[in-house]
């Protein structure tokens, strides 16, 4: 059987980058079970030999403060790898190595791969590895994870320790008379209280010290006994530090190990090649961006150009599509005899589908941007500016990535976002923040953006969008205040982040992150939209007209044929458009449609823009794609052609008003299927689901009326 080497860093230092090169395709991802914190295993081959390599969730420290650092921990504990590959970011090596010192007490076999060498080389920072090495009396290789440098050393490092058969020694550190008294005595209590346990006592009784809540369970679990003594002595120390220190027992702890790391970097391990004072790029560039004053007004900029890039330089594809499509549709129309197989063809795959295609360019464009700021670093900035304002709503910094990774610019996918609420330490707040994401700009939601902008706000499009951004990020506010109020009740928790360095993005990561994206997206509407697009067409076709009233169509055209009329053809067209939207009407979805116009008219739908909205609840770029069959099989003006957001502006019952309304309904309303199946997975219960459903229509109906009542009161003007 292979031995595992587990690989262990802070978020950020590289440590999926070294995984990915370790391992190549010979990797798989699950999750840890019993939780849905994502689980990395791969396999690396050299010399004939075979190493299981697991790749850690990211961690700052071994004390349990979120789910991740648990998972982590209990790993390393229960499985004992053979050895633990720790990442450190040489650039931040004071910081990261405070993990490292964790792992050491810990007892475990670890090596340290001194990664991004190359990176803290350019500020000026060299580390000497082997100095560093003697020094900790563990190995350091330097390694550059991007290009593989150093990969093969780092794994004969780790071979050796697999081969050490002498057991490490547990790293023992002085933490003050008071602290160190206190753990002889714990130490001592443990070792006798729990024989056989799977920690080190010492490392047990600093845990407790650090109120580790996971440890207070496992000890009183153990032996209740024990709990009560260790909690008695605990709360001892805790008192007379705060009296005598005016802190606590984990602040002392922490100072201590990183006085303990400041000692050993001050031995020559560090030698600074530039001034240490002078403010590198990234320093420079984040004392304007994230200005306090200037930073939130950068930021609305960057995403009102990032708008307006994607307009701009979409139209010609746009035009090129739809006139694509069009085509298609006349080649259809005059090949194939009227019946169903048409009118699938047409209504149900080419102005169904193609509705959404057609907004590939957008799509595209818009991710092409939302790549430059998130590989140059910009969206860390974001987040970190945000925090304030996420902490007033009673949300977290954290909660601001899986905002953006949601559509919080636009673009994303309230999938990822939802998964992204992991890194949430607190479970309220990932609650609040899970239940939230849905309402940003997902990539599902752009064409019907895109449609109604482009139809009734053509000539002020980015603002429109940066209109709807804002809607949507106040709403998401405003409604996690409202949980956070109500039924997630709880007190908010601090958030450290770590900024990462500025950088050029390359073309070619910028094209693959842009095609990546935007195949996902043709690919849905070539699959998941196809198939749903059909069933609606089905929906929307049959049963089909009674024959009493196809008799009486037949009638009127008889009548007009018969009669000598110069508008003969004008008048059969306008028969057949009635024809078409009487069978639209009467068909399942007309009917499901006409019985919701008693409650939706309130906000201005009508019994199309229903059916599409239900389709919606299954995938959000439904609603374009259902009203394209809709508008085509019940057209109002068959002699007419031209795009469904032309069709749109003509139809009777829409203006800017309804259009504004269908958008703010479309920000907020129930997330999609796959959405409440991953809010229902992440947050433990369906209840929870079900709650995102009717919590989120709810709130969307109700904003939509307020808007539509206001803006047909000659507010906003009809």
């Amino acid at each position: 059987m292979s031995a595992t080497i587990a690989l262990a860093g802070n978020p950020n230092s590289g440590k999926t980058t070294l995984f990915n090169a370790l391992t190549g395709a010979r990797q798989h991802v699950g999750n840890y079970p019993g939780v849905t914190v994502e689980r990395k295993e791969g396999s690396y081959v050299a010399n004939g030999q075979t190493r299981k390599v697991i790749d850690l969730p990211g961690m700052y420290s071994l004390t349990a403060y979120s789910l991740e650092e648990l998972v982590a921990r209990d790993f390393l504990v229960q499985e004992k790898p053979a050895a633990i590959v720790n990442i450190v970011d040489a650039a931040n090596l004071e910081r990261n190595l405070y993990l490292t010192v964790q792992f050491m007490e810990l007892g475990v076999p670890v090596c340290i791969a001194l990664n991004m060498v190359d990176a803290a080389k350019k500020r000026g920072i060299e580390i000497h590895g082997q100095q560093l090495s003697e020094l900790m009396g563990v190995p350091v290789v330097p390694t550059v994870a991007r290009s593989g440098q150093g990969k093969a050393e780092l794994m004969q490092a780790a071979d050796k320790l697999i081969g050490a058969r002498e057991k490490i020694p547990p790293l023992i550190i002085s933490y003050g008379e008071d602290i160190d008294r206190a753990l002889a005595e714990m130490e001592d209590d443990i070792a006798i209280g729990l024989p056989n346990s799977d920690y080190p006592a010492r490392w047990l009784a600093l845990k407790f010290l650090e109120n580790d809540e996971q440890i207070f369970g496992f000890c009183q679990k153990e032996n209740p006994d024990l709990f009560a003594r260790l909690e008695t002595s605990r709360e001892r120390v805790a008192r007379h530090i705060a009296t005598t220190l005016a802190t606590c027992p984990e602040a002392v702890i922490a100072d201590h190990r990183y006085g303990y790391i400041k000692a050993i970097i001050k031995q020559g391990v560090i030698t600074h090649h530039l001034d240490q004072d002078r403010l590198f790029i990234s320093d420079r560039i984040d004392r304007v961006v994230t200005n306090r004053f200037a930073g939130p007004l950068i930021m609305v900029a960057v995403i009102m150009a990032l708008y307006q890039f994607t307009f701009s330089y979409s139209e010609l594809p746009l035009t090129w599509l739809e006139g694509l499509f069009g085509w298609l549709s006349g080649i259809v129309e005059a090949t194939l005899p009227d019946g169903l197989l048409k009118s699938l063809i047409i209504s149900g795959i080419i102005n169904g589908v193609g509705g959404v295609l057609g907004f590939a360019p957008i799509i595209m464009f818009m991710f092409f941007g939302i790549a430059i700021l998130e590989d140059s670093g910009y969206l860390a900035r974001v987040s970190f500016m945000l925090d304030r304002v996420f902490r007033s709503f009673g949300l977290h910094g954290a909660s601001v990535m899986p905002f953006i990774i949601s559509g919080g610019i636009a673009g994303g996918c309230a999938v990822p976002g939802v998964m992204a609420t992991r890194t949430i330490k607190s479970p309220r707040e990932r609650l609040a923040t899970l239940l939230t994401v849905p309402f940003m700009n997902c990539g599902a939601k752009l064409p019907v953006f895109a449609l109604l902008v482009g139809a009734f706000f053509a000539e002020h499009e980015a603002q429109v969008m940066l209109i709807i951004t804002l809607i949507a990020w106040g709403g998401a506010l405003l409604s996690a205040k409202l949980l956070r109020s109500t039924v997630i009740k709880g007190e908010s928790t601090p958030f450290i982040m770590e900024l990462p360095p500025y950088r050029l993005p390359t073309f070619r990561g910028l094209l693959i992150h842009t095609w990546e994206r935007t195949w996902q997206y043709v690919k849905k509407a070539g699959t998941v939209i196809l198939a749903i697009s059909i069933v609606l067409w089905a929906l929307m076709t049959f049963p089909g007209l009674p024959e009493t009233q196809q008799q009486a169509f037949e009638r009127q055209r008889a009548t007009v044929t018969a009669s000598a009329s110069q508008d003969h053809e004008e008048q059969l067209g306008a028969i057949d458009a009635r024809e078409a939207e009487a069978a639209l009407r009467h068909s399942i979805a007309g009917q499901i449609g006409t019985a919701m116009e008693s409650v939706t008219h309130l906000a201005g739908f009508d019994w199309r823009t229903n059916i599409a909205l239900v389709g919606g609840f299954a995938a959000k770029e439904v609603v374009v794609s259902t009203l394209g069959t809709a508008y085509s099989l019940g057209e109002i003006d068959p002699e007419e052609t031209g795009s469904l957001a032309a069709t749109l502006a003509k139809a009777p019952g829409w203006n800017p008003v309804v259009a504004f309304s269908l958008i703010v309904f479309t920000i907020f309303y129930a997330p999609c299927f796959v959405t409440v199946v991953c809010i229902a997975r992440e947050a433990g219960s369906w209840k929870w689901g079900a709650f995102s459903i009717l919590f989120n229509t709810t709130l969307a109906f109700g904003f939509a009326v307020l808007v539509y009542q206001i803006g047909s009161s000659g507010i906003f003007g009809a």
